[in-house]
């Protein structure tokens, strides 16, 4: 069944080379019991490796039945390894942090038989441990943690088991027991080759094979095998294992694999939240600053919104003369026969308001507060969006006799009346009486400006009464519709330059007008720089907590690497390693999203609650972040899992 033909190995201690086989050939029939003698260094531990399939010659031929190994894929000798192999280590090599049945069942994992627990089970039971099932190996005594590891190897039904020192860390009692249980399974039919140095275990094997060098020196049959008569039905065996349609059926399950990350992740809990911390930072950092950044954008629409829709704002400029600033309105002074030929743009100009601003110092009773006060026309109620919440505005009669009537903003009415209803009562304004009508509607602040700390009164009223100016401050300007908003921008600009003469470049300099769009572009850029830029400082965090995870995953691919071994010796391949630990940086990272989501939005409702910032948390940014925090578990933990994965399994298992 096994055949080594001229098998060469050599290692490299350093620069030195040693050579550990040397020209060895033997062969081993269906239902031996071989044991392989040597002192230190002679080559038994590495043909057994060979044998077992965990290690590759150098040179040479090994044929498993009819099969030349030296040809077969890492894949394939995995699948070997699993169904037609069983090990037994001298350390046991069993998994700390699970229980004795669950050690038992690793090979199903890699078989595709993970569901058949009840075989795991039974083969606990055949080796005297049914009561200790659901015990972990530090609760077990070194010649029980032996049988688990016997049960591991025969949880999978196979040809052959490999025995490296089995009885050498224990005690004699375990040693009869142990030797006793491979007796008995060689009894059945299964054939055994076990490594030793004690010569009262070897006298127990059919066979002694003894090495000195790298080189069999004799090939000793003390009693002839039971069984001899398998070999065709180990060729069988043998090919159908190979075959692509059982490799096939022999798949692992996405939710084994997932199975297995999880229980490596709460194997080591703190290793695990610390690489799970670095991933919520990041991404409650990237939730929080687009909450930001889109809830400032929100908040500045609403503004712009509050201002009126199709507002053109008409302001005198600065003119210059030589390069140098005369100051703001030193040419172009604004009169209401300006305001009446714009309103003279049928078409293109659908409402006009003229304006003019100051402070002014208002009283009331014995209450004193000093507010803007603005001066406008009827259609200011409108063209702002500012008709009155309660009360009235004021109308064309009261602009025209320079009635004193005033509006108050929400801000200004709390501060002179507080709860009291402040229509029909009478304040001062700089002095002068002036009766209240009506209170505009709540706009809130902008920046440190509060919008609704204003008074608004007759644009006569405010020029000739309280300011003493003869010029307007500006003209509002509400467009026919959105379509037109440019086109009526010209048509005011052209009118102001026929208007006032302006002919030279300097002198047309002198006013300004600006639509609410060219507002609104700019705010809206900037607010998107700034999401922009507080995303990217997030987006920061979240590549320093996706560098964390891969440190952390590199960590455990070396603490870990008897572990790996010990896997790939039970029948894991190259994927099955890599796709676990795939698995588990994917799975950290979105453990993570999803606790920085939950933190984020928290941080938001805060930031909202305590310092008054309008945030709000879209959708988007929350697609994002769990895509990001994915991508980062993908992108860095590729590397330790392809380390892991590219571990060879003998020397993963000799790994200290």
């Amino acid at each position: 069944m096994l055949e080594l033909k001229n098998v060469c190995k050599t290692y490299f201690m350093g620069s030195e080379k040693v050579k550990a086989l040397e020209d060895v050939s033997l062969k081993i029939l269906p239902g031996e019991f071989v044991a392989i003698m040597g002192p230190s260094g002679s080559g038994k531990s590495t043909l057994m490796h060979i044998l077992g399939l965990l290690d590759r010659p150098e040179s040479g031929d090994y044929y498993l039945g009819k099969i030349r190994t030296n040809d077969l894929s890492d894949e394939e000798l995995a699948a070997v390894r699993n169904r037609l192999v069983g090990f037994v280590f001298q350390q046991f090599h069993l998994l700390p942090r699970i229980n004795a049945l669950e050690n038992a069942a690793l090979p199903l994992i890699y078989a595709g038989k993970q569901h058949l627990k009840e075989e795991a089970k039974r083969r606990i039971e055949e080796v005297g441990l049914g009561d200790r099932a659901h015990h972990r190996p530090n609760e077990l005594s070194g010649g029980q943690q032996q049988r688990v590891a016997i049960a591991r190897s025969l949880v999978n039904d196979p040809l052959i088991i490999f025995a490296d020192e089995p009885t050498g860390n224990l005690d004699s009692k375990s040693k009869e027991e142990i030797i006793g249980i491979l007796k008995g399974l060689n009894q059945k039919g299964k054939t055994i080759v076990m490594v030793t140095h004690e010569n009262e275990m070897a006298v127990h094997a059919k066979r002694i094979i003894r090495t000195f060098d790298g080189k069999v020196i004799s090939d000793v049959m003390q009693e002839a095998p039971a069984k001899l008569s398998g070999s065709d039905q180990a060729d069988k065996l043998i090919d159908a294992v190979l075959s692509k349609s059982e490799r096939k059926a022999r798949e692992t399950k996405f939710l084994e694999y997932l199975r297995q990350a999880s229980q490596a992740m709460l194997s080591h809990k703190m290793r695990s939240f610390l690489s799970i911390l670095g991933i919520l930072i990041g991404v409650a950092a990237v939730i929080a600053m687009l909450a930001l950044g889109t809830g400032a954008k929100e908040a500045i629409e609403k503004q712009l919104a509050s201002l009126g829709s199709n507002l053109i704002m008409v302001m005198p400029g600065s003119s210059r003369i030589h390069g140098v600033s005369l100051g703001a309105g030193a040419v172009t002074r604004f009169t209401f026969q300006d305001v009446a030929a714009i309103e003279k743009l049928t078409g293109l100009v659908k409402k006009v308001s003229p304006s003019v601003t100051g402070r002014g110092q208002l009283v009331y009773a014995n209450k004193n507060w000093n507010t803007q006060v603005e001066g406008v026309g009827v259609n200011y109620a409108e063209i702002r969006a500012a008709t009155p919440a309660v009360g009235r505005f004021f109308t064309d009669e009261e602009v025209r006799v320079r009635d004193k009537v005033a509006v108050l903003g929400t801000t200004v009415a709390a501060q002179l009346f507080g709860d009291a209803d402040p229509i029909g009562e009478t304040i001062k304004i700089n002095l002068v009486n002036f009766k209240v009508i009506g209170i505009l509607p709540a706009k809130g602040a902008t920046g440190f400006r509060d919008q609704d700390d204003t008074v608004v009164i007759p644009v006569t009223t405010a020029m000739y009464r309280v300011f003493g100016k003869e010029y307007l401050d500006s003209i509002s300007v509400e467009a026919d519709g959105p379509d037109v908003v440019e086109e009526a921008q010209d048509a005011i600009s052209g009118l102001i330059i026929k208007q006032h003469r302006l002919m030279t470049e300097d002198e047309q300099d002198s006013f300004q007008i600006r639509n609410m769009a060219d507002i609104k572009n700019t705010l809206t850029s900037t607010t998107k720089t700034m999401s922009l830029l507080l995303g990217a400082i997030a987006a920061i965090s979240l590549l320093v907590g996706g560098i964390g995870i891969m440190n952390i995953m590199l960590v455990s691919v070396t603490e870990r690497t008897r572990e790996i071994g010990l896997r790939k010796a039970v029948g894991a391949n190259n994927k099955d390693i890599m796709v676990q630990f795939m698995i588990e940086a994917v799975l950290m990272s979105f453990i993570g999203g999803i606790a920085g989501i939950l933190l984020g939005g928290g941080v938001s409702v805060l930031i909202t609650l305590f310092v008054g910032w309008a945030v709000r948390v879209s959708w988007f940014s929350v697609i994002l972040a769990t895509t990001f925090s994915l991508v980062v578990g993908v992108v860095f933990g590729m590397w330790p899992a392809q380390k892991a994965s590219q571990l060879d399994p003998i020397e993963a298992l000799r790994y200290e």
